[in-house]
Order: C-alpha cells, then sequence, then structure tokens
C-alpha cells in the first residue's frame, strides 16, 4: 500500500475503466511484477496485464533556487473480465 500513490481520474483514465483497465500513480522504484503482486493481493482481483510509463518531475524555481518535484510512475492494470476494483467509497448517511 505505501507504493501506491493515488488513483488517476483522467478523461483518458475515465475511458479505459470501460475496458476494465485502472491507472494509478504508484512510486518510480516499483516494478510491474510488484504491483501485480500487491494489487492481486489487496483488492483480490486478477490481474492480466500491467502497463506502466514514467512521467518527468516539474521544474520548480523558489527565488534564485532552482529545483524539481520527484519523477513518478504511472501504470495501467488490465483486470480479468468479472473483476473490479472499488474506487471511491462512498458512505451513505
Amino acid at each position: 500500500m505505501d507504493g501506491i500513490k493515488y488513483a488517476v481520474f483522467t478523461e483518458k483514465s475515465l475511458r479505459l475503466l470501460g475496458k476494465n483497465q485502472y491507472t494509478y500513480n504508484v512510486e518510480s522504484g516499483f516494478t510491474k511484477t510488484e504491483i501485480k503482486h500487491w494489487v492481486e493481493l489487496f483488492f483480490g482481483v486478477k490481474v492480466v496485464a500491467v502497463n506502466s510509463h514514467r512521467l518527468p518531475g516539474k521544474g520548480r524555481r523558489i527565488g534564485p533556487i532552482l529545483g524539481h518535484t520527484m519523477h513518478y510512475r504511472r501504470m495501467i492494470i488490465t483486470l480479468q473480465p468479472g473483476y473490479s476494483i472499488p474506487l471511491l467509497d462512498r458512505e451513505k448517511n
């Protein structure tokens, strides 16, 4: 759970939900097999494929000091038909 930062909700990721594909930002040091194993254990689903790409960090300037944010990795996880991951838990009051 420590490696996955958050779920991504962009136009593309919402379109991929129809294909049973979920998008997450994860720490850059994790591999595809580690993420696949973790998702299968934590959510109790069967993962068919894991695609990833590395997003670069953005440049930042604070006065005369130049810096940058950390880069991260985005994983697109494809599940077998019939499985799903609950994205948002909504409680009814």
